[in-house]
């Protein structure tokens, strides 16, 4: 049995990155159902439920927008001998600054309709997790503020009772598109063929690794 929510989250930016382009990154198309997980986690998760993406409703229309940021040219390296000594772990910005062209979503909504699953036998209260979703929905509280893709690209949510209609009248094939990553499989990257209709992209489709 699954127990469903709906939400709406908009913002001025989104960057959905690509996989395949790495160095200038460039946004899918929509939202990835994984940035919507991601949302719904920084807003109520629990060790005891799981979040599945079921629908995603593309509210705004779909624009590009060319920004150029500044990102870290360089990871910082972590090893056992950098942990025993006295070298302070850390990179500095002025040393490996790069500035990078990206290709964003300018001014996007969304409506995220999604359901949870129990993940064990503990603490299988379908309306107390229900609950506290929907108040936290509400009052705009979360564990840290979620984000389209990136950082600074923060998400306003609010609750959502009804679903709007689309301005797409459609069908759109957008190719595939990462799905999410299976943490219980070696991290594996599972991809759908995302095809939106009428504005909305059902999440629910055969996945491939």
């Amino acid at each position: 049995m699954s127990y469903g929510i709906k939400l709406r989250v908009w913002g001025d930016y989104a960057l959905f990155s690509r996989p395949e382009l790495k160095v200038e990154r460039v946004s899918y198309d929509v939202m990835t159902p994984s940035a919507a997980r991601g949302i719904l986690e920084a807003i109520y998760w629990k060790p005891a439920i799981r979040w599945v993406i079921d629908r995603i409703h593309v509210m705004n229309p779909i624009r590009f927008e060319n920004i150029r940021r500044n990102e870290m040219a360089n990871r910082v390296s972590v090893n056992k001998k950098d942990m025993e000594g006295d070298r302070p772990v850390c990179r500095y910005i002025e040393d490996d600054r790069q500035q990078r062209a990206s290709l964003v979503l300018r001014n996007v909504e969304y409506i995220i309709e999604a359901h949870f699953e129990f993940t064990s036998d503990d603490d299988r209260n379908e309306g107390k997790h229900l609950d506290m979703f929907k108040r936290r929905a509400q009052k705009g509280q979360c564990f840290h503020r979620p984000y389209f893709g990136c950082r600074e690209f923060p998400v306003s949510f609010e609750w959502c009772d009804e679903v709007p209609q689309s301005p797409f009248e459609d069908e759109r094939d957008f190719g595939f598109m990462l799905h999410d990553i299976d943490f219980e499989n070696d991290r594996t990257p599972r991809f759908f063929r995302a095809i939106m209709k009428n504005g909305i992209i059902d999440c629910a489709q055969e996945v491939v690794s």
